[in-house]
């Protein structure tokens, strides 16, 4: 076996087809397929199922999709060993906190661990980091949840083994325009939100699954896009809109919207790793630099 040959398998695994896979990696598809069928033929075994929708693993592919992550990650570590390089975190975000949120963790980690490198990559949905974290390819992720385990907000989250801490609250605003009937009434409750329109994005959104658990399932959800199109919409009356505080902050502040008063819980700013990798002393303190004081 080659580290190339488990490279290209891992992009495999990851895209599900060579030609996804060849364009990740920067090769061509013919160099994909050839590095798949040599680390075949030297296994003795086959690794992927070819099939109409992609390539799937065999049981054989299986046992090896983590000792090839386990390999690549010793041949990594040994590489920085022998340049004496730092230790880097490599860290994934959602995108709708990358600009909010991720600065002010990267704040904390240049503080507290000054010199360690910490590459940052950012996914719009759970799934990939989720795939990526327990892959090894990320040593920890950043994400909205709630509750006292990964997946409290109400999202499906994968049988491997996760790890979690929370680094900061991410506060809730529920806003109208400002000549919405209930601006300015005192103390809501979901109760009087009956017959409005709740702007919202997919129910994989984060603010679709607290708006579930804040305001019920009954509201009428009008599918308007993401964050910056969800706020739009409320500042020109086509709905109301659960968004997170941070985004909507400047139009309260200007009065382009309106805060409907109706208490809410805190989203949490959540870290999730591999469990067992904070074994790593490295690691640990890299993960908990991170936390707030």
């Amino acid at each position: 076996m080659e580290l190339r040959q488990l490279r290209t398998f891992e992009a495999v695994v990851r895209h599900r087809t060579v030609t996804d896979a060849a364009v990740a990696l920067g090769l061509a598809p013919s160099s994909v397929s050839q590095q798949i069928r040599a680390l075949e033929d030297a296994l003795g075994v086959p690794l992927f199922a070819r099939g109409p929708k992609g390539m799937a693993l065999t049981p054989a592919g299986t046992r090896l999709q983590g000792w090839a992550r386990t390999l690549l990650e010793q041949a990594e570590q040994a590489a920085r060993d022998v340049r004496d390089e730092p230790r880097r975190l490599r860290l994934g975000a959602l995108e709708t906190i990358a600009g909010s949120h991720v600065p002010r963790v990267l704040a904390r980690l240049a503080e507290r661990r000054p010199g360690v490198a910490v590459e940052v990559g950012t996914d719009r949905a759970r799934d990939g980091l989720f795939a990526d974290v327990l892959a090894g390819r990320l040593d920890a992720a950043l994400l909205l949840d709630s509750g006292d385990g990964v997946g409290g907000l109400g999202f499906p989250v994968p049988a491997g083994p996760l790890a979690f801490c929370d680094l900061d609250p991410v506060p809730l605003a529920l806003v109208a325009a400002p000549g919405h009937p209930l601006a300015g009434r005192p103390a809501l409750t979901p109760a009087d939100l009956r017959g409005e329109r709740l702007l919202a994005n997919v129910p994989a959104c984060s603010f679709w699954m607290a708006a579930d658990r804040v305001l019920g399932p009954g509201l009428e959800r009008v599918r308007a896009g993401g964050v910056p199109v969800m706020r739009s919409w409320a500042e020109h009356g086509l709905g109301i809109a659960l968004l997170p505080e941070f985004a909507v902050a400047d139009a309260l502040a200007s009065g382009a919207l309106a805060r409907l008063a109706l208490p809410l819980p805190d989203l949490s700013l959540r870290l999730v790793w591999r469990e067992g990798d904070d074994a790593d002393p490295g690691v640990r303190a890299l993960l908990y630099a991170a936390a707030r004081p």
